[in-house]
């Protein structure tokens, strides 16, 4: 596909890809502005720093914050309840290798108008490909965002790159995601070794009992959490964890 492609947006105005700016802060701080197509080569945008903030408006239940990412071991910026459980699962994804905040900003024109967009998320896999994120809320997907979708899409395409927009996703996932999250720091793993961790899951078994089987579960249920979170572990996280919850090492199926 070429540069010059366009892509229809609302109100019939066409965008070429070509024609796209992108903003990105530099290695020396500084905000930069260049065309797109000649600069994406060079951007690794899970390494940038983000182009804004977020305000802290009144009456919202989640201010913006931070959060660790077990991927990088660094801290990432969210501005939603959206962003940080999206922020959450991908950190947890085996696949990514790095994640980044509102990293990059799209700029174009719309007639006399000038569009910006910034994807919230940026996610980098282990095969080298970039992945650009919008999360939606429970409002679902707004009027200005279905009106850019088209633009972003397309930029990243010609590129080789992707862009979603991401659903809220399932509660009971998230919840249980959310709670092994607190467990996700190294640290937690410390109390039983992940080969003994391993071989006491062997077999699928309910999380109580296996913890309880390798010591003091003190000490031990953070390491079965870890082992969750890491992916040595698995179990159906469509229900609620329990105590009765089946685990497995992972490779067998908990049922």
């Amino acid at each position: 596909m070429s540069s010059t492609s366009s892509v229809e947006q609302s109100g019939c105005v066409r965008v070429r890809v070509g024609d796209v700016d992108v903003r990105f802060i530099g290695s020396d701080g500084w905000l930069i502005q260049r065309p797109w197509l000649a600069v994406a080569a060079e951007l690794v945008p899970a390494d940038c720093a983000p182009v804004g903030g977020f305000a802290v408006r009144r009456g919202k239940r989640l201010a913006p914050g931070w959060w660790w990412a077990a991927t990088t071991g660094r801290l990432v910026r969210y501005g939603s309840a959206a962003m940080r459980d999206r922020l959450m699962l991908l950190d947890r994804d085996p696949q990514v290798v790095g994640l980044a905040c509102c990293p990059l900003e799209f700029v174009w024109r719309e007639g006399e108008r000038i569009v910006a967009h910034a994807p919230q998320l940026a996610a980098r896999g282990a095969d080298g490909g970039h992945v650009l994120v919008d999360c939606l809320g429970p409002g679902g997907l707004s009027r200005q965002l279905a009106s850019r979708v088209g633009v972003l899409r397309r930029c990243a395409e010609e590129v080789g790159w992707q862009y979603r927009v991401e659903p809220s996703g399932d509660p009971v996932v998230v919840g249980n995601v959310r709670w092994l999250s607190g467990y996700r720091h190294p640290r937690c793993a410390g109390g039983v070794r992940p080969g003994v961790l391993v071989k006491a899951f062997a077999y699928p078994r309910p999380l109580a009992e296996g913890a309880a089987a390798l010591g003091d579960v003190i000490q031990t249920l953070p390491a079965v959490y870890h082992g969750l979170w890491s992916g040595r572990l698995t179990a159906s996280l469509d229900r609620p964890l329990t105590a009765g919850t089946l685990i497995a090492a992972a490779g067998q199926k908990a049922r």
